[in-house]
């Protein structure tokens, strides 16, 4: 006899110490399926995730100043997500692939734009790379449009667009 609950053990709060291993999982095997083609061939595969694993740690352990934090989305105990926050600025919003479509994305922002307006914010910006449209309708969705600003990115294989979204908060 199967068992199930009427509702789901999913949740989302402030990164500690030792979710970094699990952050920098979900950010490579997010990258991995959604910008890979973008950032042109072999690019994550050639992320140094030592590298990441120690920025993430730093990152949630001794936050850079005001305003940063590091957010994670919980399916029972296991990492599926994080949201990270700068002043203003949600930096960056990853979810494991599998465990997309779930609601994952939706709390991490909802607990993002929470936090920045405790920090003060009025407005929260964000980057999209170019012909991520999954993240385009999901953004809009919430909320979040183009503000006509955009930056160009080196890979070392190609250079990218990213374009700005932005909300009042």
């Amino acid at each position: 006899m199967a068992l199930f609950r009427e509702t789901a053990d999913v949740s989302v709060r402030p990164a500690v110490p030792g979710d970094e291993d699990a952050v920098t999982r979900v950010q490579v095997s997010a990258w991995r399926a959604t910008h890979e083609v973008a950032l042109g061939d072999g690019v994550v595969d050639a992320l140094d995730t030592a590298a990441m694993r120690e920025r993430w740690s730093r990152a949630i352990s001794t936050p850079p100043g005001p305003g940063f934090a590091v957010l994670v989305a919980l399916d029972g105990a296991e990492v599926v997500g994080f949201a990270a926050v700068g002043p203003g600025q949600l930096v960056a919003l990853e979810v494991e692939p599998r465990h997309q479509r779930g609601g994952h994305g939706s709390r991490l922002l909802s607990a993002a734009v929470d936090r920045l307006r405790t920090d003060g914010a009025e407005q929260v910006v964000t980057w999209v790379l170019d012909d991520d449209a999954a993240r385009e309708r999901f953004l809009s969705s919430s909320g979040l449009g183009p503000d006509g600003t955009s930056r160009t990115l080196a890979t070392g294989v190609r250079d990218v667009v990213e374009r700005r979204w932005s909300a009042a908060i």
